[in-house]
């Protein structure tokens, strides 16, 4: 059992390789894939929309983005109840 993971390496599914020098609260990595962290991608996709649809859109992205690493199914279905919602109220707000 690994307690300190401030300088473990994690392998995944596939050929991807994660370093885990980083701060777990701060960096953790089901948000850190590739070159792009979750947070800077869904601070770029909701930048221009209102508050409930930018929650929601962010909160779709990132239970996708994590569900590989983290949740599985529950994230996945956790990103389906969020975007029945983004699209309901998309709807309300272009009636």
């Amino acid at each position: 059992m690994i307690t300190d993971i401030s300088n473990a390496t994690i392998t995944l599914t596939g050929d991807t390789t994660f370093d885990h020098s980083s701060d777990p609260v701060k960096k953790p990595i089901h948000y850190n894939q590739g070159d792009i962290e979750c947070i800077d991608a869904i601070r770029a996709m909701t930048k221009n929309m209102g508050g409930t649809s930018a929650y929601m859109s962010g909160n779709v992205m990132k239970y996708v983005w994590r569900h590989e690493y983290k949740g599985g199914l529950e994230d996945l279905e956790k990103a389906q109840v969020y975007l029945g919602w983004l699209i309901d109220n998309y709807k309300e707000i272009h009636k």
